[in-house]
């Protein structure tokens, strides 16, 4: 039997105490309810203190699965929080300290999560990822090592922890959280395309490398959501603009002055976790590639319609060709 669903409101507000400015959701999308069955599925989601991790969370465990939600540094008011959250809705929430900058905190969440739901997982969602402002060169060696090591070498610390089981399985999927940034870029946002465009390549090379393997990689390219992103991108952002010198600013005087941003726009960050559960919901093998989510334009659908053309063109009839045919015909 599913278990009772927490209210909205409740939810909302939770998230909103942690930090996430959400919008007022719309009525359409509050009747359209997702009634994705996850029931049985163990999904062990990164970067739960806010945004897409804590309501993902919260709203696969609503539809029936067992839900891993880890954060780093821990005790923190939002495991609390989150805590309350899955005794509130009776939902199967167990909260893991994970830092994916750490390859033994890594190791470790991910034995555990496999130990306590008895093998191998059937979900991993790697959603931790930060992002800075501020023209390329003003991106100094310490905010890009923090970036790259965040949203591309973490995603990969986690994915090489949970596919020996997954392949021992021949199951599961891996979620990987990219953006709209992943395929276009913006100036003045530093070097977060730059991790974005490397996730997507690494999470694409290993979608065709899995196939033998019966798992499958989705790639999530949300829109702008007003998730506490944009708040902790300001924290990382300012810092790095003291460091830079006066020289190298003067250069770039509006970019500087945007550097520091309160955006997301007035979407509801629901529709992420929502495409993310059907997406679970799916057989192996349907699931799509790439998963763009925004209720406004898509800039990078027509660069992902061309890459699976052009990928399709030059290894379809390559020893790779039934890989690369397999996944892009979801796409």
């Amino acid at each position: 039997m599913r278990k009772p669903s927490l209210n909205r409101r409740q939810l909302l507000a939770a998230t909103a105490a942690t930090g996430v400015a959400l919008a007022a959701a719309t009525q359409s999308s509050l009747a359209a309810e997702d009634q994705s069955d996850l029931a049985g599925k163990s999904v062990l989601i990164t970067g739960c203190s806010s945004g897409f991790g804590m309501l993902g969370a919260v709203h696969y465990a609503e539809l029936g699965a067992k839900v891993f939600a880890t954060m780093r540094g821990l005790p923190r008011m939002e495991a609390e929080e989150l805590a309350a959250l899955a005794d509130a809705g009776d939902l199967d929430i167990t909260i893991l300290e994970l830092d994916v900058l750490s390859d033994d905190s890594v190791n470790k969440a991910i034995a555990e999560a496999e130990r306590l739901s008895g093998g191998a997982l059937d979900v991993v969602i790697n959603n931790a990822g930060i992002g800075t402002g501020a023209p390329v060169e003003l991106q100094d060696m310490e905010a890009m090592q923090l970036l790259f090591d965040t949203n591309v070498m973490g995603p990969q610390r986690v994915a090489r922890a949970a596919l020996p089981a997954m392949r021992a399985n021949k199951s599961g999927l891996i979620v990987n959280v990219s953006s709209q940034l992943g395929r276009v870029m913006v100036p003045g946002m530093g070097l977060y395309s730059s991790t974005k465009f490397a996730l997507e390549s690494m999470s694409e090379q290993m979608a065709y490398e899995l196939v033998p393997h019966g798992i499958d990689v989705t790639i999530v390219q949300p829109g702008g959501f007003p998730t506490k992103i944009w708040e902790n991108g300001n924290k990382l952002t300012a810092p790095m603009l003291e460091r830079a010198s006066e020289a190298r600013k003067a250069a770039y005087p509006e970019l500087v002055a945007g550097a520091l941003r309160d955006g997301g726009g007035s979407t509801d960050p629901m529709d992420v976790p929502k495409a993310i559960a059907q997406t679970m919901a799916l057989s192996q093998g349907k699931r799509p590639l790439r998963l763009p989510v925004h209720p406004g334009r898509k800039p990078q659908l027509g660069i992902n319609e061309v890459s699976a053309k052009t990928q399709v063109a030059m290894l379809g009839n390559s020893p790779f060709g039934p890989w690369i045919k397999d996944v892009n015909e979801r796409s």
